[in-house]
């Protein structure tokens, strides 16, 4: 059995790799992630990522073609994250109030604590959505959560509870511009205004404010009163 050293010392075998090569993509989508989100898709080099994982760069191209098909790869694995997230809140079975509440508190924590995923999608940003545009995986993902939205919400009309006339498009996008926010601006606004906003206390009440916003912005103004705390 042969045995491979990668360029960070760490020791491999072929028949370890052959194995287990979902495990190695996985490993070389985990680093490339990270590599993709520091420096975007120009800056971000095979041979860098190759050096930080077990596989050799033949491997990387072998399983993904190029960097462009990396770089898709790991896109898509940044929205199944949150996406997975999402179904498995398993909301069917709370309120249409207390669903959206769980939805918004699960986007803006999500979005909290994968700093990466905001990079990524700044990055397509910059690349005007060319990469997502090519991916149907994304797009039947994307769709899946329009519809868990609009499931909530229906439900919520329908009990008398929310307001009608609302696209759950126009939702979700107001709930991602203030999650998104919240990492995307971080570094920027606590330096301009000095004051630090990534503390846990300081999270935990921007959570809460956007929950509210959402929620008032969804509710009917006669069923208010109940969700006041």
């Amino acid at each position: 059995m042969s045995e491979i050293v990668s360029k960070t010392g760490k020791k491999a075998t072929a028949k370890t790799r052959a194995q287990d090569p979902e495990g190695t993509k996985r490993n070389i989508i985990e680093v490339a992630m990270r590599e993709f989100a520091d420096n975007g898709l120009s800056g971000a080099r095979i041979d860098e990522i190759a050096a930080k994982t077990n596989a050799s760069k033949r491997m990387i191209y072998y399983y993904f073609d190029d960097k462009d098909g990396l770089y898709l790869r790991c896109l898509e694995e940044a929205y199944r994250v949150v996406r997975s997230g999402e179904v498995e809140l398993n909301l069917d079975h709370l309120s249409p109030t207390d669903a959206l509440r769980r939805l918004v508190e699960f986007t803006f924590e999500h979005h909290n604590s994968h700093p990466d995923f905001i990079r990524m999608v700044m990055i397509e940003n910059i690349h005007n959505g060319m990469f997502l545009e090519r991916s149907v995986t994304i797009q039947q993902l994307n769709a899946t959560a329009i519809d868990n939205l609009k499931r909530i919400y229906q439900r919520g009309v329908e009990a008398g509870v929310f307001r009608k006339g609302i696209e759950p498009l126009d939702l979700h996008w107001h709930i991602s511009a203030l999650c998104f926010f919240n990492v995307s601006n971080r570094a920027t606004f606590s330096r301009i205004f000095e004051r630090a906003m990534e503390g846990d206390r300081e999270q935990a009440r921007l959570r809460n404010q956007v929950v509210a916003m959402i929620l008032r912005f969804v509710i009917e103004p006669t069923e208010l009163a109940a969700i006041a705390h």
